[in-house]
């Protein structure tokens, strides 16, 4: 089976929405963002450990490095001379401070610099130091020289010794810490989420694949016609042993049951189809025969005024139902498609030619044309085109009162299309209707059809209508052709109408309509690659039809 290939686009997607990304997305932000947390818990608990033992490995050199002092800075018995000074003494490294405290004054102090040379603290200095608890705890402090780790202890000689080292070794060290778990937590962080962003596009594959599935299948018109539903998802994509699988095979199997009943529908709708063509077809010898004898018993016998009537009833009647065989035959013509006879057709002559028919079977109306200054051409079928015309003004004609003004539009639109409009001024159309007035047999009030026709049962009338049919079916082309649409014959009856009296009802009015004159004339343009529109108020009714033009000649 076909599949699509790509991912489908979102248009309009707001990404300032969490809600509105692709779950993939989402997905890998979560992923990273647990691994951010993970990283940021690990770096601290890491760096408290390594602080903390740091301090404690500082705490056993302090320890040592006092004790070392106080042993170093004993009095020596007997000496007249001065105590030795424990920054001396060996083992102590660069960086040592020791000072002794003395009757509540600092007697020395110092610290060894980094060329192993004896350096004096700063008054300032000297005053942290009195401050100190000779408990042997230690504790920070920031001195002119640096940050230090002190300790002043009670020597047994009465004398408080200082000693201190250096904080910056371990700061350093907890700098580099920090930065080391930066570094590989950063990298960690775009190795996984390359990583992720692989692992979850291909997981997720699948069901982008029953998206794209699901939106070329929405994108079928499965209204009417034939329909080839060869859209499947993948079998990679289909196997039920997974989620993700088993979506796709229930898509599949559902796709297999509307396929089914898509070919189905249309086989049912090609045997009705092919139904009233050949029925339509069948009918015509005899609804011929029909008529024509009907005419020559007129000519030749003599009848009363009742049989007389009678027989005038039954030319209208068989005019009426030759109409509606031919549109019938018409439609199902055009539901198959059959090629069109395409020439270049000037829309604004045959304008001219169909206004000036209607003028003639209608003078009571006013009939006005607004036509451009150069010819607006068309590719199609031009009987056709005439019968979509002489369709539209039929109906204007028929479904409006004596001194309606009508008035056929041809122009070229902004965008090339060639338009052209049928407008009347007449009672309008129910807007409850103006929706299903291209509806075959679709029934409405007859509120707009005309009551000067509708003078059913009346011998006159039907005469008339015969000659009036006869005269439509001429300007349509043929009067057993396939273009005598809704413009042919009168007949008898109640007048009956699509909307608010467009005649697209069963029931006939007094002209002949078949009920389908507005169903062919959209079945014709939309076979030209065109769209017929309809827009109604009252005392406006519109009717506007689209089709490609032929580009002007330079």
């Amino acid at each position: 089976m076909p599949t699509l290939s790509g991912v489908t686009r979102v248009p309009g997607r707001d990404w300032r929405n969490p809600s509105t990304w692709h779950l993939r997305t989402r997905l890998v932000l979560v992923a990273m963002g647990l691994l951010v947390a993970i990283c940021g818990a690990v770096g601290l608990f890491s760096y408290a450990s390594m602080d903390l033992f740091l301090t404690r490995q500082l705490d056993d050199q302090l320890g040592e490095a006092s004790h070392r002092s106080s042993e170093f800075g004993r009095p020596v018995p007997g000496s007249s001379g001065g105590r030795p000074d424990p920054l001396e003494a060996r083992g102590q490294g660069v960086g040592t401070l020791n000072a002794r405290l003395a009757d509540g004054e600092v007697s020395s102090a110092g610290f060894l610099a980094g060329d192993a040379t004896r350096k004096s603290l700063s008054p300032d200095d000297n005053a942290v130091l009195l401050t100190l608890a000779p408990n042997g705890v230690p504790v920070d402090r920031t001195l002119s020289a640096g940050a230090y780790r002190l300790m002043a202890v009670r020597a047994p000689y009465g004398d408080v010794i200082v000693t201190g080292l250096p904080l910056a070794e371990k700061q350093e060290t907890l700098a580099s810490l920090v930065w080391t778990m930066v570094v590989v937590s950063a990298g960690g962080l775009v190795l996984i989420g390359l990583a992720g962003t692989a692992v979850i596009r291909r997981t997720m594959k699948p069901l982008e694949q029953l998206s794209e599935v699901a939106t070329k299948v929405s994108r079928l018109p499965l209204d009417a016609g034939e329909v080839a539903l060869g859209v499947r998802v993948p079998a990679s994509a289909a196997h039920p042993g997974t989620e993700v699988g088993s979506v796709g095979y229930a898509l599949n199997q559902m796709l297999d049951n509307v396929s089914n009943a898509l070919e189905a529908r249309q086989e049912s709708e090609m045997k009705v189809r092919q139904f009233v063509a050949d029925a339509s077809h069948e009918l015509r010898t005899p609804l011929t025969a029909i008529r024509g004898y009907t005419e020559l018993m007129r000519m030749t016998e003599h009848f009363t005024p009742d049989g007389e009537k009678s027989l005038a009833r039954v030319q209208s009647q068989s005019e009426r139902m030759t109409t509606l065989v031919e549109d019938l035959l018409l439609l199902a013509r055009l539901d198959e498609g059959q090629p069109l006879k395409v020439a270049d057709v000037d829309l604004t002559q045959l304008a001219v030619e169909t206004v000036s028919d209607e003028k003639v079977m209608a003078p009571d109306r006013i009939w006005q044309l607004e036509l451009p200054d150069e010819p607006v051409v068309v590719r199609g079928d031009a009987a056709q085109l005439h019968q979509v015309l002489a369709n539209l003004l039929s109906n204007a004609r028929k479904h409006t009162e004596p001194g309606t003004k009508v008035v056929t539009g041809v122009m070229r639109s902004a965008d090339g299309s060639a338009v052209v409009t049928v407008t009347d001024n007449g009672s309008g159309i129910a807007p409850e209707f103006v929706g299903r007035v291209f509806a075959r047999f679709a029934r409405a009030d007859a509120s707009r059809t005309n009551p000067a026709a509708s003078s059913a049962g009346s011998p006159a009338a039907a005469t008339a209508g015969a000659r009036s049919g006869s005269a439509a079916r001429g300007a349509s082309g043929s009067s057993t052709g396939p273009l005598s649409g809704s413009v042919s014959g009168r007949s008898g009856g109640a007048a009956a109408s699509n909307g608010s009296g467009y005649a697209t009802a069963g029931a006939p009015t007094s002209e002949g309509t078949s009920g389908l004159g507005l169903s062919i004339v959209q079945s014709i343009v939309e076979a030209h690659g065109g769209t017929v529109e309809v827009t109604s108020r009252p005392g406006r009714t519109e009717f506007a039809v689209r089709l490609p033009a032929v580009p002007p000649s330079a």
